[in-house]
């Protein structure tokens, strides 16, 4: 079944995603991109999931797509049909990309449209596309430019040139480089420490912010972001983490939907 091609495990918060065609490096097809975006779907409807992480089963995290694959008469095609390509930039939730091996084409492209990216030492990256006659594809000279500047952007993309985790972190393409057995622990940590102490709808709402205000003027994103820390003060999670400080306990934020309520959730 499609959605095998995408496993979805859930513990203590975290939803882990995990592309699995290990056997073609996670090559990305039309059947995986489908179930790949019906479980971001699923994890943005779980209100047992808080964080989601995105890696990939075996060597590889997702190299680019499958280009010896032949889908049958019943198979997605890639790009599919069916779900939106920009499925991944409408979720709430925070996004981890935990690369643990090749990262190229699509693949980098959904690396990048997760709100953070930690990945082995080794891995490789590469755009791909201009050494395929093709052009910066899935909105990824905007999301390279967005999070690495113009330089970068411009110099990954013309050049599709491979680079490594080490050099991938110094171009702040990812948060850090780190050795293998360390990837999902480091990425685990850090996703559990937001499931257990962030609020979801603050969650939700930065990332809301981070991805409307850079396009408005310093002035209009100081209302913005004013007018939402009057939403934020009226709602129940702010009440939740003052009296959690300062009666020394663990916080305990209601799931995102059934705590705080902004005006933005419901445009």
């Amino acid at each position: 079944m499609a959605e095998d091609l995408c496993t979805y495990d859930v513990v203590d918060g975290i939803a882990t995603l995990t592309f699995n065609r290990p056997d073609s490096m996670n090559g990305m097809t039309g059947n995986m991109e489908v179930a790949y975006f019906q479980r971001l779907l699923q994890a943005q409807d779980d209100p047992a999931v808080r964080v989601i992480v995105v890696t990939g089963a075996g060597r590889a995290f997702c190299p680019g797509a499958d280009l010896a694959h032949r889908a049958g008469p019943d198979d997605h095609s890639l790009p599919n049909g069916d779900i939106a390509r920009t499925t991944p930039l409408d979720i709430c939730k925070p996004m981890i990309a935990a690369i643990n091996g090749a990262c190229a084409g699509v693949g980098l492209a959904y690396a990048l449209q997760c709100d953070l990216r930690f990945a082995v030492e080794k891995a490789k990256f590469t755009t791909a596309f201009s050494r395929r006659g093709l052009i910066g594809e899935y909105g990824m000279a905007w999301l390279l430019n967005a999070i690495a500047g113009r330089q970068v952007a411009m110099d990954l993309l013309l050049s599709a040139r491979v680079i490594q985790g080490e050099e991938a972190a110094e171009l702040g393409i990812i948060s850090a480089a780190l050795e293998p057995d360390a990837l999902m622990p480091h990425v685990m940590a850090y996703a559990a420490d937001l499931a257990a102490n962030v609020s979801p709808a603050s969650m939700a709402t930065i990332k809301h912010q981070v991805n409307t205000e850079p396009a408005m003027s310093v002035h209009h994103a100081t209302n913005h972001a004013e007018g939402l820390m009057r939403e934020s003060l009226a709602g129940s999670d702010v009440g939740e983490g003052i009296a959690s400080f300062l009666e020394k306990r663990q916080v305990d934020f209601p799931p995102l939907g059934d705590g705080t309520s902004f005006g933005w959730m419901s445009s």
